[in-house]
């Protein structure tokens, strides 16, 4: 779907948050294979999304000029969430079009997960699993916090993922939302404090 079928969201954010074309998934072979689907996202969908969510402050200039990968690897909090993409071969696809809309982990949130979990799946051989779970971390459509409610929307990763928005507050996958709103040229960012596993990710 194209953004001019959701013209709702369109007015509100450049890019990055949910939708991803074809010429993505042309571009990223790995994801057409994980999730065939994406780019059937639909407007009911990203319609589920609407909200009152006050947004944090995100710097003007990266909406026009920063992707995506760009404003991770300059944040010192995301050094293990561009690690991890490079490990799994996603840094090109974020660095592509999009747009998207990711819930990124900041490196205390990696740091939490269970003692050896992060080397192993920064191994080679657990390049699938990796990618499964980073995947699981980005929706299709440009999703600002003002647009969220509690509901259930579809990943790259094809599984669900529950948002519950309570009290001003937001919480993705039992995650919660740190900072909203770093606003890319592909799409926007979310700052979340915990890693979010898939059914079946680890």
């Amino acid at each position: 779907m194209k953004n001019q079928n959701v013209p709702s969201w369109s007015k509100k954010f450049t890019g990055f948050a949910g939708v991803i074309g074809a010429s993505a998934l042309i571009g990223f072979p790995a994801w057409a294979h994980i999730n065939p689907n994406t780019t059937v996202a639909n407007a009911a969908q990203t319609q589920q999304l609407a909200g009152n969510v006050k947004p944090a402050a995100a710097p003007a200039s990266m909406a026009a000029t920063k992707d995506i990968v760009a404003i991770a690897s300059g944040d010192a909090q995301f050094n293990t969430l561009t690690k991890a993409l490079g490990a799994a071969g996603l840094v090109t696809t974020l660095q592509g079009k999009g747009p998207f809309t990711v819930f990124a982990p900041t490196d205390a949130a990696f740091a939490a997960l269970p003692k050896g979990t992060l080397e192993n799946l920064l191994k080679p051989a657990n390049k699938a699993k990796l990618v499964k779970i980073l995947t699981y971390h980005v929706v299709p459509g440009a999703v600002l916090s003002t647009s969220l409610k509690s509901d259930e929307v579809t990943t790259v990763e094809k599984s669900k993922l529950k948002v519950e928005v309570k009290g001003g507050k937001v919480k993705v996958g039992g995650a919660n939302v740190v900072k909203a709103d770093i606003k890319a040229s592909n799409g926007v960012i979310h700052v979340i404090d915990k890693v979010l596993m898939p059914p079946e990710g680890m």
